[in-house]
C-alpha cells in the first residue's frame, strides 16, 4: 500500500547500479504500455541524457521503490530564476507521475500530492500541470479536480502509403506561388553564425502555436537554448534536419525540423513546423513539409514511419498532415489545477483512504 512507500529523491550524478537497474526496468515497462512497437533508448545513452542538467529548469525526480522494484516515478520542474522565460512562466509547475499497472488503485499517486504541493510552495508556483494518455491517468486527474486544458495527439505517417507524386507536386508549387521566397536546408546543427537571428525569428513563430485553454507563459528561444539542444542531440546520436523558407527581406516565413537516430531507424521524429501568420495562405506549409519528407525518404530508406505531435485545435497543420496520410497513434490531454484546489484535495485524502 501507499503507506509502505516513501519518495526518495534521485541524484542522477551519484546514482548507483542498483538504481539504474530499477529505473531501466521501469522505463521499459512504461514504454511497453504506451508505445509497445517503438525501440527503447539504449541504457547508457539514457543515463547520459539524465545526467545532463538543464540550464533553464529546476528539476526534481523521485522514485517509490519496494523490494528492489521501482513502483512509481515522479518527475517535476519549474523555470529557473534569471532565465529569459522566467517572468511569464514562474507561476507554473509541471509534473509527470507514473504508477506500475499492478500497483494502481492503492493510493500511491494520491500520496504524491502533498510532495507536489510542498515543491510548488517552495518556488511560489500557483498552477500545477500534468499530462496523461492512459485512462487511469484521466480518471485520477479528474478525481484530483484538475481541468482538461489542452488536447493533442501523436500522429504517424506510414511512408509506404505516401502519394509521392503529390509530394513532388507540392514541392514544385512552392516556388511558383512564392517566387521571391528561398528554401534553405540544413543537415546537422545550424551554423553558429545563424543562431542569433534564427532564435529570434523562431521565437516569433513558436508563440503562434495554439495552446487552447492551457495556462502557459511566453516561449523565448536564445542561442543558449540552441547550444543546449544540440548538446542533447549529440548525446542521443540524433541527426537533425532543418528547413526554412526565407523572404527577400531576410524574414523566416516557415520552419520545420526533424530528427532520426540509429537506435530507432524505422521512425523519423517530425518536431516543430510553423508558418508566420502574415505568410500563411501561400502553401509554405505544404512546400516545406513536402520538401523535408522527400529529403528524409532519400536519406533514410529504412525509415517506415514519421511521428509528430499536434494540438487538436491546429486545423491548418492537421489538414496538411491528413492529406499526407498522417493518422492518430496516441491521444493525450494536459490537465491543470491551481495551488489552492490541490491543497483542498489533499485535505480530503484521509477520508478517501478510509473508504
Amino acid at each position: 500500500m501507499a503507506a509502505e512507500l516513501v519518495p526518495a529523491r534521485v541524484d542522477f550524478q551519484s546514482a548507483g547500479a542498483d538504481f539504474w537497474k530499477r529505473y531501466h526496468a521501469y522505463r521499459r515497462l512504461r514504454q511497453q504500455e504506451s508505445r509497445p512497437d517503438d525501440p527503447v533508448r539504449p541504457d547508457g545513452m539514457e543515463e547520459k541524457w539524465l545526467k545532463r542538467e538543464s540550464p533553464f529548469d529546476i528539476q526534481y525526480s523521485y522514485e517509490y521503490a519496494r523490494d528492489g522494484v521501482l513502483v512509481s516515478w515522479l518527475s517535476a520542474s519549474t523555470i529557473k530564476p534569471g532565465t529569459p522565460e522566467y517572468d511569464s512562466n514562474k507561476h507554473l509547475f509541471w509534473a509527470d507521475l507514473y504508477v506500475r499497472p499492478d500497483a494502481r488503485r492503492q493510493g500511491i499517486a494520491s500520496a504524491s500530492l502533498p510532495l507536489l504541493l510542498e515543491l510548488m510552495d517552495a518556488h511560489g508556483c500557483t498552477v500545477l500541470g500534468i499530462g496523461t494518455e492512459e485512462a487511469s491517468g484521466h480518471a485520477f486527474l479528474r478525481w484530483v479536480g484538475a481541468e482538461a486544458r489542452f488536447t493533442g495527439a501523436e500522429n504517424r505517417l506510414n511512408l509506404a502509403d505516401v502519394d509521392w507524386s503529390m509530394v513532388d507536386r507540392w514541392v514544385g508549387e512552392g516556388p511558383r506561388r512564392s517566387p521571391g521566397t528561398k528554401l534553405e536546408a540544413y543537415d546537422g546543427p545550424l551554423p553558429e553564425a545563424m543562431w542569433d537571428d534564427f532564435a529570434t525569428q523562431l521565437t516569433i513563430v513558436l508563440n503562434t502555436v495554439p495552446f487552447e485553454d492551457l495556462d502557459h507563459g511566453d516561449i523565448v528561444v536564445t542561442p543558449d537554448h540552441l547550444r543546449d539542444f544540440y548538446g542533447r542531440l549529440e548525446i542521443s546520436d540524433e541527426r537533425l534536419h532543418t528547413m526554412i523558407t526565407r523572404e527577400p527581406d531576410g524574414t523566416i516565413s516557415a520552419v520545420t525540423d526533424t530528427t532520426w537516430a540509429p537506435h530507432r531507424p524505422t521512425i523519423v521524429e517530425q518536431r516543430f513546423t510553423g508558418v508566420r501568420p502574415e505568410a500563411r495562405g501561400r502553401g509554405l506549409g505544404k512546400w516545406i513539409k513536402a520538401a523535408m519528407l522527400a529529403h528524409l525518404h532519400e536519406l533514410y530508406p529504412e525509415a517506415r514511419w514519421v511521428s509528430t505531435a499536434n494540438a487538436a485545435s491546429n486545423a491548418p497543420m492537421l489538414a496538411i498532415n491528413k492529406k499526407l496520410g498522417f493518422r492518430q497513434y496516441r491521444a493525450g490531454t494536459e490537465y491543470q489545477i491551481d495551488r489552492d484546489g490541490l491543497a483542498t484535495r489533499i485535505k480530503r485524502l484521509p477520508a478517501r483512504k478510509k473508504t
